[in-house]
């Protein structure tokens, strides 16, 4: 079994002094992407791209709203200010292998030069956009005629302990809550719902998983320690004025028991993300030891 994606690095010149707010600099980005899009795509392109829900029906997964086919990871900019003729970059994950999304990027962050971003409006110019492999390495081409191909297939080496490090703010959702610990079982069961559901919608159709034996053999995994920060951010929308929250917990988390099914779920997550909000680059989690 496989997932497919493909990576790019947009970078970027500031013609202005450009702030990012602390914890919200993904989501300044998607916000002016999203202003963008709304006016230069036609209305099926933005629904499919930055807003699919009920109209499109239910996603395999039972949720009335779509996860997007793309995600940033911009949290490296969280409280940075860009000085004027500054270089900096951000990184989008895109998941959609049935439609040609980069020129939407592309046209999109080509009129920041003019609309600008972050505090302030600080207009930026986009000098060049690199295709990325798994290790960071620029491709030859942002044809992306190949995507990347991640084995979700079990470990030959099944190890006994495993810890992650939740790198950006995490909420897990559990029978409609949000969970204080990361249990394995809520954390594989949202990750394995997600991208399932990714490859459902956008990609190369479901998996043949079976769901209850993943199920029982991930509530046997315990979590034996961990030490989690929560952090407390909200963004107002321009477009609703609603209060969003952007926090979550950060940290590492140890686990133990039968892991080998387990580990390519886990290092998928540091490319799709996992629990709520993942398009502003939440749920970023690595396997570290």
């Amino acid at each position: 079994m496989t997932f497919e994606f493909y990576r790019f690095r947009f970078h970027f010149r500031a013609l202005d002094a450009v702030a990012f707010p602390p914890g919200k600099s993904a989501n300044a980005l998607r916000g002016a992407f999203g202003t963008v899009l709304r006016a230069q795509a036609t209305p099926a392109e933005y629904a499919r791209l930055f807003r699919p829900g009920t109209s499109l029906g239910k996603s395999p997964s039972g949720l009335a709203d779509w996860p997007r086919p793309f995600i940033f990871r911009a949290s490296h900019l969280d409280g940075q200010s860009i000085a004027e003729g500054g270089a900096f970059f951000v990184d989008v994950h895109i998941f959609d292998s049935q439609n040609a999304l980069l020129p939407h990027f592309r046209s999109s962050f080509e009129q920041l030069a003019v609309l600008g971003v972050g505090h302030g409006r600080g207009r930026v110019q986009l000098e060049r956009i690199d295709r990325l492999d798994l290790e960071d390495r620029r491709q030859e081409s942002t044809a992306a005629a190949e995507p990347i191909a991640i084995s979700l297939d079990a470990d030959a080496e099944s190890p006994h302990q495993v810890r992650v490090h939740f790198v950006t703010p995490t909420e897990l959702k559990s029978e409609g809550r949000v969970t204080e610990r990361p249990e394995f079982s809520v954390l594989f069961g949202r990750l394995r719902d997600r991208i399932s559901t990714l490859r459902t919608l956008y990609g190369a159709g479901g998996l043949d998983l079976d769901y209850r034996g993943l199920a029982q053999r991930a509530g046997a995994i315990a979590l034996t320690a961990c030490e989690l920060n929560w952090a407390h951010v909200a963004r107002r929308s321009g477009r609703t004025g609603q209060v969003h929250p952007l926090g979550g917990f950060t940290g590492t988390a140890a686990y133990e028991g039968d892991l080998g099914e387990f580990l390519p779920w886990l290092r998928a997550a540091r490319w799709v993300g996992v629990g709520r909000q993942t398009v502003w680059g939440k749920g970023d989690v690595r396997v570290v030891s």
